[in-house]
C-alpha cells in the first residue's frame, strides 16, 4: 500500500514538475544567454586592488571622508557581502560595516554544502508546488556558479542515501534523478544506485543489518567562512570600501524635498575598536544582518513589527576515522522528521543538523541536548562495531538560522520558505532569509530592488561567472608548485592552495625557515593540522583583528579542534601582537590591554561557542564513578604507581619522576593534569582520577592524555621506550 501511495505521487507530482521544467529550462536558458552576452559586451571589470588590498585604517578612512555613497550594506554575512560585490561591480560607490567580524555569525557555522535541498524537491512535486520547485531550480544554479567561480574552496561530494526497505528503492531513485533531471546541464554528475554490497565497501561503517543498497547523488561542499571571506575580499579589490568591528549606532534621516517624508540617508557608525564615531551618508542602506534584521529594521521605525523567527542548528565536528575521506551520508528521515547530514570535511566528519526555536544571540552557545541527539542519531545508521562516544566531539557550534515571514503577506505568521525583499516607507532595503547557496541571486534581486526605488544608475548584475579572490589562478596541481618552489610539506601545502588558491604564493612567501632539513618553510601552529605560522601574518592583511577571527575564520581550527585551537592561541596571540603593534601596556576602549583581552576572549569564544564548556560539563565533581569493585582496584593501583608516597593525590613532580624516559615541557604537563583537576588546586585527587577513568569507560571522555600516559606507564613504559603523548584528537 505505501509502495502504491509512494510511486502513484511520485508519478503524478512528477508529471506536473516535469512540465514546469521545459518551461523554466527554455526561460532560464534565454535568460543566461542574455546576461552572459551583456558581460561579454562590457568587458573585463576594472579591479583597483588586484594586488594589496588597503589596510582597515585606510579603508575606515575612506568611509569617513567619502560625501556620499550610492550604497551603503549593512552586514558582512554572505547575503551581505554578496550585495557589496553585485553593487560595486554595478559602478556603484559601495560601502560594507560589519559590526563583528566578516562572517562571524550564521555564514561560518553552516553544514558546509552548497545544495539545492533535496527535500524542498520532495515537498515540490508531493504537493504540486510550483514555487518550491523554484526555489530549488534557482539553488541548483547557483550551485553550479559557486563551484565555478571558487574551485579552491568548493567541490562536488557524493551523499550516499541508505536504503533499508524495499519499497523505499524506487521512491528515493525517483527522487534523486527528478534532482539531476531539474538542475539540467548543470548536474554535477549523475546519481546512481548502488546494491549493499557496494555500499558497504564505499561506506564500511554504515550499518548491514536489513540494508537493501543505496542511492548516491551529488551536492557541492565548501568552506563556508572562506568562502564569505573570499565575497568580501573580491568586493574590496573592485573598491567597495569595507570595515569588520563597525557598528551601526543610528540611521541618519533627512526629509524628502518633495514629500517632506524622512528617509533614511546613511548610518552613524562607531569602531569597536578605537570607539571612534563617525557618519557614512548613502543614497540606500541596505540591510542583511541576517538573524539581526529586526534589530535594524527598529532602528528605522519602532513601530515595525518582528519578521524574523530564528531557529539554531547545531552541529558536531567528530574524527575523520567515522566516515570515508570521500563519501557523506543523509538521514532523510531521524526519529523526530529531521534531516541529518554526516560528512567528511577538512579531515574530519561534521554532523548535523538540528532545529530548534531560540532567542536571537550575538553568541548562539551549543546545547548538550542537541549533541546528544546528533549523536543518537548517528549510532542508528553506523554498524555496531563502531562505537559513537560523547567523548570524541572534537568541537560543536550552533548556527542562528533566520526564518522570515513576509511583511508584505496577508498571513504575517507563516514562514517564508525563500527569501524576502522589503523596502520601507523610509527607504531602508532588508534582505531577509533565503539560504547559503543563493546568496549570489539574492543579492541581485535585492540590488535590482534598491536601483528601482531609489533611482540609481547602474546596468544589470555582473557576478554570476565573476571569479571570487584567489579562484583565478588556482589549478588541482598548484600544491606542487608550493613544495617544490618553497619547500613546504605536502599537506602543509595542499592546505593552501585550497584555502587561498592563487594567492598562496603570498602566504609561502611569508613563510618561516624551520631550521631541519624538511620542511624548508613553513612552522605549524599545532603538530596534527596543517595550519602554519605565516598564515597569521596573511590573515592580519585579511583585516583579522582578533585571535578569534583567526581560529574562527581565517582558519577553521576553532571549528575543527577547540583543544588544538586552545593550544595555538598562546602563539597567535604573540604573532598578532608583534604585526598590530600590541603591548600589555597599551590598552582599548575597555581598559584591558590588547593582548590580555584578545587571549581572554579567544578562551571564552572556543569555551562557550566552540562545545568546550559543554565537554568540562562531562567531567565535573558531580560525575558518578560507575566502576565495578574490580575496576577500582586496577585503577588504584595505576594511581599509587605515580603517587608513590600514598598522599592522595598526583602532582606534575610525580609524573615526572615515572616518566623520566618521555621529555615532556612542564607547561604541557601543566596542562594535561589541569584537564583532570576539578578543584583547580594543583593536584589530581584519586577520587578525580577514578571519576575521569568511569567517564572514559563510558565513553563520555576520550583520548585523556593523562589517561594514556599512566595506562602506559603501568603497562612497562620504561621497557617500550618513548611514546608520544600528543593528542589523537582530544575530546570536547
Amino acid at each position: 500500500m505505501a509502495f502504491r501511495k509512494a510511486v502513484k505521487g511520485t508519478l503524478i507530482g512528477g508529471g506536473a514538475v516535469a512540465t514546469a521544467f521545459g518551461l523554466s529550462q527554455l526561460f532560464e536558458y534565454r535568460k543566461n544567454q542574455a546576461r552572459l552576452a551583456y558581460v561579454e559586451a562590457q568587458g573585463e571589470l576594472k579591479v583597483p586592488f588586484k594586488d594589496a588590498l588597503p589596510t582597515r585604517e585606510e579603508q575606515l578612512s575612506t568611509l569617513r571622508n567619502t560625501e556620499e555613497f550610492d550604497v551603503l550594506v549593512v552586514g558582512g554575512g554572505a547575503t551581505g557581502s554578496g550585495c557589496a560585490l553585485d553593487a560595486v561591480t554595478r559602478n556603484l560607490k559601495t560601502a560594507l560595516v560589519e559590526r563583528s567580524d566578516f562572517s562571524s555569525g550564521t555564514s561560518s557555522r553552516s553544514t558546509k554544502l552548497i545544495h539545492g535541498g533535496v527535500r524542498y524537491l520532495q515537498k515540490a512535486i508531493m504537493k504540486l508546488d510550483y514555487e518550491q520547485y523554484m526555489m530549488v531550480k534557482e539553488a541548483l544554479h547557483e550551485r553550479a556558479n559557486l563551484l565555478n567561480i571558487a574551485p579552491h574552496l568548493s567541490a562536488p561530494l557524493p551523499i550516499m542515501l541508505p536504503v533499508y526497505k524495499w519499497w523505499q528503492l524506487p521512491y528515493y531513485w525517483a527522487g534523486i534523478k527528478m534532482y539531476d533531471l531539474v538542475a539540467g546541464s548543470q548536474c554535477l554528475k549523475s546519481s546512481y544506485v548502488l546494491s549493499k554490497s557496494k555500499a558497504l565497501e564505499l561506506f564500511p561503517m554504515l550499518k548491514k543489518d536489513k540494508l537493501v543498497g543505496a542511492i548516491v547523488y551529488y551536492d557541492g561542499q565548501h568552506n563556508d567562512a572562506r568562502m564569505n571571506l573570499a565575497i568580501t575580499l573580491t568586493a574590496a579589490r573592485h573598491g567597495a570600501a569595507i570595515a569588520n568591528y563597525t557598528e551601526v549606532v543610528h540611521l541618519l534621516k533627512k526629509p524628502d524635498p518633495k514629500t517632506g517624508q524622512e528617509k533614511v540617508c546613511g548610518a552613524h557608525c562607531r569602531d569597536i575598536i578605537t570607539g571612534q564615531e563617525f557618519d557614512i551618508r548613502a543614497k540606500c542602506v541596505i540591510n542583511a544582518t541576517g538573524p539581526f534584521t529586526d534589530s535594524l529594521r527598529k532602528m528605522d521605525s519602532q513601530k515595525t513589527a518582528n519578521i524574523c523567527q530564528p531557529s539554531a542548528g547545531v552541529h558536531i565536528i567528530i574524527p575523520g576515522y567515522y566516515s570515508p575521506d570521500n563519501m557523506g551520508l543523509l538521514d532523510p528521515a531521524t526519529s523526530d522528521g529531521r534531516v541529518i547530514f554526516f560528512l567528511p570535511w577538512e579531515k574530519m566528519t561534521i554532523a548535523g543538523t538540528t532545529d530548534t526555536p531560540t532567542e536571537v544571540t550575538a553568541h548562539p552557545i551549543p546545547v548538550e541536548d542537541d549533541i546528544n541527539f546528533i549523536l543518537s542519531e548517528v549510532r542508528n545508521y553506523l554498524s555496531p562495531d563502531v562505537e559513537v562516544r560523547r567523548g570524541d566531539v572534537l568541537a560543536a557550534w550552533s548556527g542562528i538560522r533566520p526564518l522570515v515571514t513576509d511583511p508584505n503577506s496577508k498571513n504575517t505568521q507563516s514562514i517564508c520558505r525563500n527569501h524576502i525583499v522589503n523596502i520601507s516607507d523610509s527607504g531602508l532595503v532588508t534582505i531577509a532569509g533565503g539560504k547559503w547557496t543563493t546568496y549570489r541571486s539574492m543579492a541581485e534581486e535585492t540590488l535590482d530592488a534598491a536601483i528601482k526605488a531609489h533611482k540609481l544608475s547602474a546596468g544589470p548584475s555582473r557576478t554570476v561567472g565573476l571569479m571570487l579572490d584567489g579562484g583565478k589562478d588556482w589549478t588541482p596541481t598548484l600544491y606542487i608548485r608550493l613544495v617544490q618552489d618553497y619547500g613546504l610539506e605536502n599537506e602543509v601545502a595542499q592546505h593552501l592552495a585550497a584555502t587561498y588558491g592563487g594567492r598562496s604564493f603570498e602566504v609561502a612567501k611569508m613563510a618561516q625557515v624551520t631550521g631541519k632539513r624538511w620542511p624548508i618553510v613553513g612552522k605549524r601552529l599545532v603538530s596534527e593540522f596543517p595550519y602554519i605560522e605565516s598564515e597569521v601574518q596573511y590573515a592580519i592583511k585579511e583585516y583579522a583583528c582578533t585571535a578569534i577571527d583567526v581560529i574562527a575564520r581565517r582558519t577553521r581550527l576553532g571549528f575543527l579542534n577547540v583543544q588544538a585551537a586552545d593550544e595555538a592561541l598562546p602563539r597567535i596571540v604573540e604573532i598578532m601582537g608583534k604585526e598590530l603593534q600590541w603591548t600589555e601596556q597599551k590598552k582599548n576602549v575597555c581598559h584591558l590591554s590588547h593582548v590580555t583581552q584578545s587571549l581572554e576572549a579567544a578562551k571564552k569564544f572556543l569555551h562557550l561557542e566552540m562545545g568546550y564548556k559543554a565537554r568540562s560539563e562531562q567531567l565535573s565533581k558531580t560525575t558518578e564513578i560507575s566502576l565495578t569493585a574490580q575496576e577500582i582496584a586496577r585503577y588504584k593501583k595505576r594511581f599509587y604507581k605515580f603517587d608513590k608516597e600514598s598522599r592522595g593525590f598526583i602532582t606534575t613532580v610525580d609524573v615526572q619522576q615515572v616518566l623520566e624516559v618521555i621529555q615532556i615541557d612542564e607547561n604541557a604537563l601543566h596542562e594535561i593534569l589541569n584537564e583532570v583537576d576539578l578543584n583547580k588546586n594543583g593536584q589530581v585527587e584519586l577520587d578525580e582520577f577514578l571519576q575521569l577513568m568511569s567517564a572514559v569507560q563510558r565513553g563520555q571522555i576520550s583520548d585523556s592524555r593523562l589517561a594514556i600516559l599512566m595506562k602506559t606507564a603501568e603497562e612497562g613504559l620504561d621497557l617500550r621506550g618513548p611514546v608520544s603523548v600528543d593528542r589523537s584528537g582530544g575530546g570536547v
